[in-house]
């Protein structure tokens, strides 16, 4: 921890660096930039909010543009952060990459699947169900195959296609095996993980745990592994608009008798 008696103006360039763990090019640090300071002001390695730095506005930006890049470099990190399904992209079932952006407008419903659970039967045929009554509505049923509770989805991607479409019939796209869970987990279920959480804690406690997402690519809703599709059915036509549009139906001729 730096800790000194300060005169009302110092460079703050070499604290600047011992942060970053590496120079800046002087092409990135104005000389004119200070930190303004009382005689008594003591400085540390954490900067106090109340030291604002005496810098033209332009430079500053230029000296923020190079921290940023710096920080990047060093990190391997960005300051960007993903708001919506839409800002991944992962793996289909055949190893092609797919933009989710290209689903938006649609209401998704995002599912960890697996072969050989006891879920498996009920919770593919009522997906199915859901699916094939819905999509032309705008409903999209994205499954993502996963190995990590009981080594239930053991098999490869074309034997995980095998079972889903032949056996089950599945019609939705079947993506790439995942981890749902861990720090090898994809970031997409990071995402989900972070913007809804379980009853005891983000983590996914097992197969067909379900996440509901919005038009606008919004997590509103997460299910428990043992929730039936068919009971979820209300909340993705309340998404859909469909119960808005069912309302109108019967509100008009009511109207109308009277």
């Amino acid at each position: 921890c730096i800790s000194s008696r300060l005169p009302r103006s110092f460079p703050a360039v070499p604290i600047l660096q011992a942060l970053l763990y590496k120079p800046l090019t002087p092409s990135v640090i104005p000389r004119v930039f200070h930190f303004r300071a009382s005689p008594s002001t003591k400085i540390s390695s954490r900067f106090c909010s109340w030291i604002k730095p005496r810098v033209p506005p332009q430079d500053f930006d230029i000296f923020r543009a190079g921290f940023s890049a710096n920080f990047t470099a060093m990190t391997g990190s960005s300051s960007k952060q993903s708001s919506s399904v839409y800002d991944f992209t992962v793996k289909d079932i055949r190893g092609n990459d797919v933009d989710l952006s290209i689903y938006k407008g649609k209401v998704l419903l995002i599912v960890n699947v697996a072969s050989q659970c006891g879920l498996t039967n009920s919770n593919y045929t009522e997906l199915n169900g859901v699916y094939t009554k819905y999509k032309d509505q705008g409903l999209e049923i994205l499954a993502f195959p996963c190995n990590q509770f009981g080594g239930e989805e053991p098999g490869d991607n074309a034997q995980i296609a095998e079972v889903a479409c032949s056996r089950f019939k599945a019609e939705f796209p079947i993506f790439d095996k995942v981890e749902v869970n861990g720090s090898n987990a994809a970031p997409i279920y990071k995402f989900l993980k972070s913007s809804k959480g379980g009853l005891l804690g983000d983590g996914i406690k097992w197969n067909f745990t379900k996440f509901l997402v919005d038009k606008d690519g919004n997590v509103v809703d997460r299910y428990a592994p043992t929730t039936s599709p068919l009971s979820i059915e209300k909340d993705v036509k309340k998404l859909l608009g469909l119960l808005d549009s069912l309302k109108q139906q019967h509100i008009i001729p009511s109207l109308l008798v009277k």
